[in-house]
């Protein structure tokens, strides 16, 4: 391995690190993807490491990148980023050893520490010596920074109503479980994050713990190794609230199902909360029937995609959280141009401002466009009206030739005006150009089918699911 700009204390940050990486995503997982990373150089805050192909490069920058960055930034502050790169480092059938002393692992974010398995499986969400809260809980991700509109209102609803009940010195769980679901980048994970330090703040004593539902498993698959699942059950059930992220991931393995199923009826009966996030419905998921029955006994709460007004409303929030000054235009730009998620609409309003305070520039909107050319071009909407109106025949069975007719049957008007809606949110055609795509209507009716199936989506679920399902497939 070859190494450049190392000293022995990064070597031994790095140590640490990798032996946190194994404790917290098991053995498995680590030889599989985390056991080729090398450590190339660390330099002004910027962490290189490399893999040896591309596969495991964007593999390991999708699933464990930001894990990665957290962990350095808790062995070395300075560290502003982690850059994975494609290098000559040979692959080895099977990871070497790591000895390194044992990293403290407690499991809970609040109360008093529970007993550990011997596996040491690893943090849900790390503790430091003092009993703060470290590691997998983003400080930004509280209810204050969350900007509420129509697609996320009823989900912030109802975690905020969590945890203030939780907060609450007799706490009768309003509904158990709450089940956040929706699209990647909209808001799941900040919510499960601000109850969490909801808690933290006002109840510090209530004992809670928030995971991944990869690294649940993980940590049950290291109690089985360790022949300690007693320790793992009593730590799972002895909780006041319990949050499991991304619950899809434990599609298709059955043993892992069937303790959190246990897990789930225990805490449910202790009248515990339980707080779960998906990218599906309970319905929609690929897990027991038994299993999807529990996740819908309390509120399904859907995250739906942002419109243009919640992503100028995040634009806004956020450039005010950050006391920086971003022209209008430029905030309306990129809420009409980056639709795909908040994550990526936050990246933009970075890399603008970042540029223009580096190169001590005003940001206009010509700056704006050549700084984010290659995120624009990957966000260009390409999806033409025709294709929509297609689409929307198809799935809802009528004529294509009745999309464009002046038909006002209630079958032929609803898919009608759905057409016109995703027209609006997936094209940057103007109202009138959209209107005249419809057999020559006038851009009014057009801004009613849009409010009107806005209004729908926030209480017809059946219909929410429809329009999220067509965007889907005409965005892939």
């Amino acid at each position: 391995m070859v190494m450049a700009v190392t000293s022995d204390l990064q070597l031994a940050q790095w140590a640490r690190v990798r032996s946190r990486l194994l404790e917290e995503f098991g053995e498995a997982a680590y030889r599989s993807w985390l056991s080729f990373l090398t450590l190339r150089e660390v330099k002004d805050g910027i962490i290189r490491m490399e893999v040896p192909n591309r596969f495991l490069r964007d593999w390991v920058t999708v699933h464990y990148a930001d894990r990665l960055r957290a962990l350095w930034c808790g062995e070395n502050r300075s560290v502003s980023r982690v850059e994975i790169s494609v290098g000559q480092t040979k692959v080895e059938p099977q990871a070497k050893s790591i000895d390194v002393p044992a990293v403290a692992a407690p499991a809970v974010i609040n109360g008093p520490a529970t007993r550990q398995f011997s596996g040491n499986a690893g943090p849900a969400a790390g503790i430091d010596g003092d009993g703060r809260l470290e590691g997998q809980l983003d400080e930004r991700f509280t209810f204050e920074n969350f900007v509420v509109g129509k697609p996320n209102e009823l989900a912030h609803a109802a975690a905020r109503r969590v945890a203030d009940v939780a907060v609450s010195p007799n706490h009768q769980v309003p509904f158990n479980p709450l089940f956040l679901y929706g699209g990647v980048g909209l808001g799941k994970t900040h919510l499960m994050h601000a109850i969490a330090w909801h808690i933290r703040r006002y109840a510090p004593h209530r004992k809670v713990i928030y995971l991944s539902a990869e690294t649940f498993m993980y940590q049950f698959i290291k109690a089985l190794r360790y022949k300690d699942t007693m320790a793992f059950k009593d730590q799972f059930r002895s909780v006041d609230v319990l949050m499991i992220d991304d619950v899809q991931f434990i599609s298709g393995k059955d043993a892992t199902q069937e303790e959190f199923f246990h897990t789930f009826n225990a805490l449910v009966d202790q009248n515990r909360q339980v707080v779960i996030s998906a990218d599906k419905s309970p319905s929609d998921l690929e897990l027991e029937e038994r299993m999807k029955s529990r996740l819908g006994w309390g509120l399904v709460a859907d995250i739906h995609p942002t419109t243009y007004e919640l992503r100028l409303g995040i634009l806004q929030a956020k450039a005010e959280q950050r006391q920086q000054t971003v022209p209008q235009r430029v905030l309306e730009f990129l809420a009409h141009k980056i639709t795909s998620n908040v994550r990526e609409l936050e990246g933009a309003l970075t890399r603008i401002t970042a540029h223009a305070q580096l190169v001590n520039r005003e940001i206009t909107l010509e700056s704006a466009q050549d700084v984010l050319h290659d995120l624009l071009r990957a966000n260009d909407r390409r999806v033409t009206i025709e294709e929509i109106q297609k689409r929307v025949a198809e799935h809802f069975n009528i004529k294509l030739s009745e999309i464009h007719s002046a038909r006002r049957a209630r079958a032929v008007a609803r898919p009608r005006q759905v057409a016109m809606y995703l027209s609006k949110q997936l094209t940057s055609r103007s109202l009138p150009e959209i209107g005249k795509k419809f057999g020559g209507r006038d851009h009014t009716t057009v801004i009613h089918a849009v409010k009107t199936i806005e209004a729908l989506m926030a209480n017809d679920r059946a219909l929410a699911e429809d329009v999220e399902l067509l965007r889907r497939m005409l965005e892939s």
